[in-house]
């Protein structure tokens, strides 16, 4: 049996790094679609309306674990064996589209309804109002919960080690049967989190006081 000591800390920061790969991977492909999600659910069509509000309902209202469970397994029964990686990815992304878009939906309609009046007293096309008008105004609200959420999504990759993704928490799990050193590990697991998921936190506080949301 190994004794924990500094080999063991170096391995549990080197599999933080897939935490910190996978987190920017879910943020950048949940935003995309997320983004789609928003634009949906503000649109004049009430299908559009409709379809993305189920989504965001399904989503939201289910357990990621479970969601996990579905991508992974069974996707696999179904004859689409997935990479670890890549079912913990596509989860994750409808997870974290869910929240975004709805985060961003509720940016957008906070917007003053008289900034859309005035866009359209200047004869402006949808497209040019909600660029140059909405847009604008709707990122400075949403910027503040959008950070905020990523400190979420860093720490829900920890339930991705169900289906295999080596991260921290796998990490963890294997570092502890090498060394029968819980304490030792999940003390350090719980600081690499905190080292992560701080200073997020901070920003997005600073961020919501310069921007003056809700002001």
């Amino acid at each position: 049996m190994r004794t924990f000591g500094f080999p063991e800390i170096v391995f549990l920061i080197e599999a933080a790094q897939w935490t910190i790969y996978l987190s920017l991977l879910t943020f950048g492909m949940g935003g995309l679609v997320g983004f789609v999600i928003a634009m949906a659910r503000v649109s004049r069509h009430r299908v559009l309306r409709a379809v993305s509000s189920a989504y965001v309902q399904l989503f939201q209202n289910t357990p990621l674990l479970m969601q996990l469970f579905i991508v992974y397994f069974g996707l696999s029964l179904l004859g689409f064996r997935l990479p670890a990686i890549v079912a913990a990815g596509l989860a994750l992304t409808f997870f974290a589209s869910a929240f975004l878009g709805d985060i961003w939906r509720g940016s957008i309609e906070a917007v003053p309804r008289q900034q859309f009046e005035a866009a359209d007293a200047l004869a402006l096309t949808p497209w040019q109002s909600f660029r140059h008008v909405i847009l604008p105004q709707a990122i400075r609200l949403a910027t503040p919960p959008t950070v905020g959420f990523f400190v979420q999504i860093v720490k829900n990759t920890s339930l991705t080690s169900i289906v295999g993704m080596t991260e921290l928490m796998r990490g963890a799990a294997m570092m502890n049967n090498a060394t029968m050193a819980p304490m030792n590990v999940y003390a350090i697991v719980c600081l690499i989190y905190f080292v992560i998921c701080f200073p997020l936190s901070v920003l997005s506080r600073k961020l919501e006081s310069r921007l003056n949301v809700g002001r």
